[in-house]
């Protein structure tokens, strides 16, 4: 298995955009609580301003939200904030969670006029649970299946008015009925250096860290333009700047925390670096097919392929091709690795 030349004691790759339940108690504090307060997704955050004020004006409820992208880049948090913005009570939920018809039927039954109902990972919810969703999204009502056999009936009951949000890493896994019920569908785009910059100092004043702009410049080029890594690496610093250094954190302290947990200048980390090396030294930079890789890397197809390569592929360093992967010249120049034109 790729290891990594992190620190043992940690549980997790410094730069995983998933995120534990510690470390959700952890966001759930540096968490913004208005859009104002929310930097970046400028064009969401204008469409989402208009949706909430005309909801207000007409003191009805939202159009049901579908939000998508990558993990960490701040879906529940738009959740949050959009319940708050339409002073509404949200309920949270995910698709994994709802096993039975009966577990969506219990949620929905105790939904109040305008509450927020968030499914994360929706993507994940059974097709049987789906379907009581249908008319509850459309027609604000539950349909029972009452009974077996011949004598089993349809029992319809009414349900408040109330909106949906949910949250998916996985777009093209939801079937296009459910996708239809959502009024309005937004997709989460990556941060940029200057934006995640702020999103640290933000959360550097609420951990009452004194930082500087250096210090969160530092940090933001290495989080791969992602709030969850950014917030997480930041935590990393400040336990290295109070072990090593007494607190003090300034540029220097904060590129030796992130070198010792082996995230370089660009964000990538060990496991980043030892899969393109495995392509760049075994199989001379490819193509090799994506099976030979995770043979050689003894990592499954899966990993390599949903968690692993999307970064690869967003910096330029990992060409898919027909014949398999390839590592592209930016990768041998970020390694510092002479290609081998023989």
């Amino acid at each position: 298995m790729i290891q990594s030349n992190a620190s043992p004691n940690m549980d997790q790759r410094p730069v995983e955009q998933g995120a534990d339940e510690e470390e959700r108690t952890f966001e759930a504090g540096l968490r913004p609580k208005s859009l104002e307060d929310f930097v970046g997704q400028e064009d969401l955050k204008a469409g989402l301003r208009i949706f909430i004020e005309a909801a207000k004006t007409r003191n009805e409820p939202m159009e049901h939200i579908l939000l998508y992208g990558n993990p960490g880049l701040g879906k529940t948090t738009l959740a949050h904030i959009i319940a708050g913005e339409t002073g509404s009570k949200l309920r949270i939920t995910s698709g994994p969670a709802l096993e039975r018809v009966g577990d969506l039927a219990a949620i929905l039954s105790n939904l109040q006029f305008g509450d927020v109902l968030f499914i994360d990972e929706i993507h994940r919810m059974n097709r049987s649970i789906e379907e009581v969703l249908y008319p509850a999204m459309e027609d604000y009502a539950l349909d029972l299946v009452v009974g077996k056999g011949p004598s089993a009936r349809t029992l319809r009951l009414g349900l408040e008015k109330f909106t949906i949000i949910g949250a998916t890493t996985r777009l093209s896994l939801l079937s296009s009925p459910l996708r239809d019920r959502f009024g309005a569908v937004h997709h989460l785009n990556f941060y940029n250096e200057d934006e995640i910059g702020k999103i640290v100092n933000r959360s550097a004043g609420i951990l009452n860290l004194k930082t500087t702009p250096s210090v969160c410049a530092t940090i933001a080029s290495r989080s791969r333009r992602t709030p969850r890594i950014a917030n997480r690496l930041l935590k990393r610093v400040r336990d290295f700047a109070q072990v090593k250094h007494g607190g003090d954190l300034n540029p220097e302290i904060a590129n030796a925390a992130l070198d010792m947990l082996a995230v370089d200048s660009l964000g990538l980390d060990a496991t980043d670096r030892t899969l393109l090396e495995t392509l760049i030294t075994k199989f001379n930079g490819g193509p090799v097919g994506l099976s030979t890789l995770a043979a050689a890397t003894q990592e499954e197809m899966e990993t390599i392929e949903e968690i692993y390569e999307p970064f690869l592929l967003q910096l330029g360093f990992l060409e898919r091709t027909p014949r398999g992967r390839i590592a592209t010249n930016r990768a041998y120049e970020h390694l510092n690795i002479k290609k081998n034109l023989l």
